[in-house]
């Protein structure tokens, strides 16, 4: 038993995939300020010119699904790094970001 742990601790991938689900936890925590500025951006657009940033909508969005493609990378979920290891999402995630092996 304890040999067996001995080679899992020994393997490259693990502590590669590490590293980049450390490297994903910062950049999942600078999101959370992205989100707040958006909405508050938003928030005040509406107020000042009656109608929401189109833009801005569109940068929400796809903000949404970089930080949900955040999320089951590091929950193990998908071995599909997100940016800037891939493109940047654009829209909605997609059936095949659902599953693990995509």
């Amino acid at each position: 038993m304890k040999e067996e742990i001995k080679q899992r601790l020994k393997k490259n991938e693990t502590w590669q995939r590490g590293l980049y689900m450390l490297f994903f936890i910062i950049i999942y925590g600078a999101t959370k300020f992205l989100i707040t500025g958006v909405m508050l951006f938003q928030f005040v657009a509406i107020i000042l010119t009656g109608k929401m940033n189109e833009q801005l909508l569109k940068f929400g969005q796809n903000l949404c699904t970089y930080i949900y493609e955040i999320t089951i990378y590091l929950t193990f979920n998908s071995e599909h790094r997100p940016f800037p290891f891939n493109e940047w999402p654009d829209g909605a995630p997609s059936q095949k970001d659902q599953y693990l092996g995509d």
